[in-house]
Order: structure tokens, then sequence, then C-alpha cells
């Protein structure tokens, strides 16, 4: 029980940090920056291919922050590394901005996963170390944009899978909250990531 809340404490400083350095981006120049981005992520920002993520609805901070650690390469993916080479703070900004604004459509859940999926996401598997994903993330799974906590709805269960999958190897583990989401993912099985993934894709 102390190692998970430890956790959380790091992860509330971390993260509040992260957020007061964030931006205010210009929505409207944004659609314009990121008409390319939607070829991958949709044109509304709802992703129609399960490997890539859904940016609609997520928050400005979190948005902003992961493309800048793209840029700087803390976070490691050959793409998006490409995609945001030439792109100023102004233009992260902007396109954080736009993404935001645009509404989340949520896919659905397969029932099996949701009795197992909702035990972790609530109560979280103290025995493993592992915190109610809520305490960060909201009931909703809506995130919580002061603290720079992405939104986790909605999303596609394939890259959450993915994601999860990474930060409990390490390879997504380039930044203060990165590592901290390592640390939790370390404690979930690959039933308990494929059921939250699931889970999630279908909360709204």
């Amino acid at each position: 029980m102390k190692r998970v809340s430890l956790l959380l404490a790091l992860c509330l400083s971390f993260n509040a940090a992260w957020a007061a350095e964030a931006g205010h981006g210009d929505a409207a120049q944004g659609k314009t920056k990121a008409v390319a981005c939607g070829a991958c992520h949709g044109a509304d920002g709802n992703s129609a291919n399960p490997e890539w993520p859904s940016l609609a609805g997520q928050h400005a901070a979190y948005l902003e922050g992961q493309l800048k650690a793209f840029k700087s390469q803390a976070r490691k993916n050959p793409i998006m590394m490409g995609q945001v080479a030439t792109l100023s703070d102004a233009d992260m900004r902007d396109i954080a901005a736009y993404y935001a604004s645009l509404t989340a459509k949520p896919g659905v859940a397969n029932p099996d996963a949701v009795a197992k999926a909702e035990a972790i996401y609530r109560g979280g598997k103290p025995d493993a170390g592992v915190p109610a994903c809520l305490a960060c993330h909201g009931p909703a799974g809506e995130g919580n944009a002061a603290a720079a906590y992405p939104r986790i709805n909605a999303q596609q269960g394939a890259y959450t899978v993915a994601q999860l999958k990474a930060y409990r190897s390490g390879d997504r583990a380039g930044t203060d909250a990165a590592r901290m989401m390592s640390k939790v993912a370390g404690g979930l099985s690959d039933a308990d990531i494929e059921a939250l993934a699931s889970y999630l894709q279908g909360l709204h």
C-alpha cells in the first residue's frame, strides 16, 4: 500500500510541473497545421486504424508534452519523430489545442473483459503495487487536464495494449511520467492489459 501511495504522489508532482509549462494554442491555426496528421489519426481525430491512437478530446497539455517528447527523442517512434522534426513550439501548441477541441467517439468493450478490468481500474492491484487507474485518470477515464494526466477512454484497444506493454518493458520510459507508468504497468499481466484495453475502448 505504501508503494502505491508513493507512486501516486510522484505522479502528481511530475505532472503538475509538466502541465504548468504548457501554453495555450490556437485551435483554428492547429486545424490547418494538422492536415497531414489526419492520415493516421483520422480527419476528426478518431483513428480508424487500431494501431494508431485517437487524439480527439485529448488534453492539450498532454498532447503538447508528447509532441515535444517525440521531437527531443525522449519518446521513440520513427514516424512521429519525423513528423515533428520541423514543428516549432507554437506549432505543437496549436495542433494540441486543435485536437483537444474535437469530440472523442468511444468504441465497444468486450463484455467478458469488463468485470476483470473494472476491478483493476477502480481498485488497482495493491499486492502488485498497482494503484487504481481512476486515481489519476478519473472515474470515466477522462484524465486530468490540470495535471496533464491523459484521457484514456474511447481509445483504440490495440494501441492501449501496445503502450501498456511498452511501459512495462521500459521501451516507453523516456520521461518522468512515463517512468511512473512503467512501474505501474510492471504489475500488470498480459491478461490484465488486454482486459483494461478493451474496457477503456468502450468507457465514456
